[in-house]
């Protein structure tokens, strides 16, 4: 086989091998952790009656490091799915300090700019109702 003729072969290989590599070990949004009282994110539905309690949410906002602006790049930002783990456990805790049994419509937002990284996590706390 000659090498300049399988050489685009190889590369194609390498980069399914590669791409689906990265598929199977990239950071979920969302894990399967269980929560005291149940978290349904933006795309979910409640198939249950409620009553809306309010609206929670928790936000943070940080100065980068020293780290994060070497040589003027985006280095090492954002929250990694623990972190996300963390941040809903606080949410969540906010909601059952108010009697919720369910937040629904959770949303994260992750913002970064030259000076400052941050997140918004929020979502409608619920009281389900007839149980």
């Amino acid at each position: 086989m000659n090498t300049s003729k399988s050489a685009p072969y190889l590369c194609s290989f390498f980069a399914a091998i590669m791409l689906s590599a990265c598929a199977g070990n990239g950071i979920p949004i969302s894990s399967n952790t269980k929560y005291p009282i149940e978290v349904l994110y933006d795309n979910q539905p409640l198939e249950r009656p409620y009553s809306e309690l309010a609206v929670v949410e928790i936000s943070s906002e940080d100065s980068l490091t020293a780290d994060q602006t070497k040589d003027k790049r985006m280095m090492f930002r954002g929250n990694d799915a623990k972190t996300k783990e963390l941040l809903t456990a606080r949410l969540v805790m906010k909601a059952q300090k108010i009697g919720a049994d369910a937040i629904i419509n959770v949303k994260y937002k992750y913002y970064t700019s030259v000076n400052k990284e941050g997140y918004i996590l929020s979502g409608l706390a619920v009281r389900y109702r007839g149980e």
